[in-house]
């Protein structure tokens, strides 16, 4: 330690000790003193600005900003951390639109709405009909230039783009299963048969998936969606009764039909990499450019 000048310190840091503690290599207990001490002496303060490495300090200053101006997790993307979630996948999820609460709760509002109309009609059809309809509306609305605002973000993201589909597809289908149980729960009076609308949901999604390879983000789920509601016309026109795709032989079939759209969307899956060649989601995006 130096002597101490005229500006009323008792004592100054010496040149060594100011060097060694802007390089972090000051140990306890000097560390201490000197750390203690700067932040009451302007005369060491300068001392340490002009001991120090000036391209370290930018560095540091760099780092700091850096810091800073990062974005803080928000609850959701902090829990998905915190069970093991990599940092990025976590971000990507936090991202997605329908796992927002606005749409959770829009979600849950028509749910609501649909239960309802059960219990004023006293009959599931509208709810069965309306159930597999929110999983794939779910997905569809997850991925895709047009539809997600966090686009540009996801194709730059370090995973393969079937994988990234995947990650968001199992989170929406969670979200959006979960709710659709929930509201299933409020239909005891009707049994196994309120929980009818699970396989053909699943078929939906899966098969809107598998097309959207090869018709993209908007067209696949909008086909899927028509057909299923002129199959749901259709059979209320044709059987008396629980509609056909309800039933046990429609149950099988919508099974089926989830299996081979799985096995068709795996065959498929490089063709949602973001790349010259690779045509659902990079055309789209460059003929809905204006």
């Amino acid at each position: 330690m130096r002597d101490a000048k005229s500006d009323g310190a008792t004592w100054h840091a010496d040149a060594e000790d100011l060097r060694a503690y802007a390089r972090g290599e000051l140990e306890a207990p000097r560390l201490w003193s000197v750390d203690t001490h700067l932040a009451a002496c302007a005369l060491c303060r300068q001392a340490l600005a002009e001991a120090g490495d000036p391209l370290a300090l930018d560095l540091g200053w760099e780092r700091l900003d850096a810091e800073l101006d990062a974005p803080r997790p928000g609850l959701f993307e902090a829990l998905l951390t915190r069970f093991g979630v990599a940092d990025h996948i976590a971000r990507l999820l936090a991202a997605t639109p329908v796992l927002r609460a606005s749409w959770l709760g829009a979600v849950m509002l028509v749910l609501v709405m649909t239960v309802a109309s059960v219990y004023a009609m006293d009959s599931p059809t509208v709810f069965l009909a309306l159930a597999p309809l929110l999983p794939l509306a779910g997905v569809a609305l997850s991925y895709g230039p047009a539809l997600d605002p966090t686009y540009e973000m996801t194709v730059v993201a370090p995973l393969h783009g079937f994988r990234l589909l995947m990650i968001r597809t199992v989170a929406v289908l969670v979200a959006s299963l979960g709710l659709n149980g929930l509201a299933t729960l409020a239909l005891p009076v009707y049994g196994v048969r309120a929980l009818s609308w699970l396989l053909p949901g699943l078929a939906l999604t899966a098969t809107g998936l598998a097309l959207t390879a090869r018709l993209g983000p908007v067209l696949a789920p909008a086909l899927v969606s028509g057909a299923w509601v002129a199959l749901l016309v259709v059979a209320e026109a044709t059987v008396h009764g629980t509609p056909l795709p309800f039933t046990a032989p429609g149950q099988g079939v919508a099974a089926v039909v989830a299996v081979v759209s799985a096995v068709l969307l795996h065959r498929l899956r490089d063709r949602f990499d973001a790349s010259p060649a690779h045509a659902p989601f990079t055309d789209f995006a460059h003929r809905s450019t204006p």
